[in-house]
C-alpha cells in the first residue's frame, strides 16, 4: 500500500538513525523492486534499501502464511 511522502521520509529517518548503531529487522511480503511503489521515490527507496542491506542477512521464506495456517487450524477446531 503506498505511503505518504511524509510517511516514507519518516521510515527512512528511522532506518537511517538506526543504521550501524543498532539491529533492525524488517519483514515484508514485497520484493525490493516493488518498494518504490510504496515509498513513492526511487531515490528514497534506494537510500533506504542501501542502509537496510549493508552488512545484512536476507532470509527469504516460502510457503503458506503462518497466520493463514493458524486461522485454518482454529476454524477446524471450532465446534459447530
Amino acid at each position: 500500500m503506498p505511503t505518504t511522502k511524509v510517511g516514507a521520509e519518516l521510515l527512512f529517518e528511522l532506518i537511517a538513525t538506526a543504521y550501524e548503531r543498532s539491529s533492525v529487522m524488517v519483514t515484508t511480503n514485497l520484493p525490493f523492486e516493488n518498494w518504490t511503489k510504496v515509498l513513492g521515490s526511487e531515490r528514497l527507496t534506494g537510500a533506504t534499501l542501501d542502509r537496510l542491506t549493508h552488512r545484512c542477512k536476507i532470509i527469504e521464506t516460502k510457503g503458506e502464511s503462518y497466520r493463514l495456517q493458524d486461522a485454518t487450524r482454529r476454524s477446524r477446531t471450532r465446534k459447530p
